[in-house]
């Protein structure tokens, strides 16, 4: 008798405890690459609010509740039209990125280890989620150049997610009949 666990048995098939590891980790890297991209859907209203002027010209209690040098230091947007049309721009360049990195992550994925090439993308993603929402704040950049950028990249690197954990997947689980 083998001193493999073997969790459960159909047929000739054992699924041993490496199965379900491999599992659990492809479960848990594909579900932190789709948090990851679909929180800034959430945060584009406090985007738009946040880097927009909060009183207008016509308002003059405004200043007293908000004080302009304080709500005011970094204005992206100028008008609510203009913050639809950036963020607009920065969901249609990331898809854009997304589809086109998934032909490339395939290829990638056939050519080099599955392993090194979720860890690479999942790390790439990280890096360009902390250059876009965090180091931006830190150091103050406020240049739409700079947040394209980053997002494209994100959304390459974030196109590596699906076809490493299919193929991952489809190695350890063989179809079954």
């Amino acid at each position: 008798m083998s001193n493999e666990l073997v969790f459960k048995t159909y047929g000739k098939n054992k699924f041993t405890h490496f199965h379900l590891s491999t599992f659990i980790l492809t479960f848990v890297s594909y579900s932190l690459f789709h948090a990851s991209r679909k929180t800034f859907s959430n945060v584009k209203a406090t985007i738009s609010e946040e880097w927009m002027p909060s009183c207008d010209a016509s308002n003059t209690s405004c200043e007293m509740l908000k004080p302009d040098n304080v709500w005011n230091e970094h204005t992206f947007f100028s008008d609510q039209s203009d913050s639809k049309i950036f963020l607009g721009i920065l969901d249609a360049t990331f898809l854009a990125a997304y589809s086109i990195g998934l032909f490339i992550s395939g290829i990638l994925g056939d050519r080099f280890d599955l392993r090194l090439v979720l860890f690479v993308g999942m790390t790439l993603s990280s890096i360009c989620m902390f250059f876009f929402g965090v180091l931006t704040e830190w150091l103050s950049i406020y240049n739409k150049l700079w947040y394209l950028t980053f997002w494209i990249l994100n959304g390459l690197a974030q196109s590596t997610g699906w076809p490493a954990v299919v193929a991952v997947m489809g190695n350890w689980f063989p179809k079954s009949g």
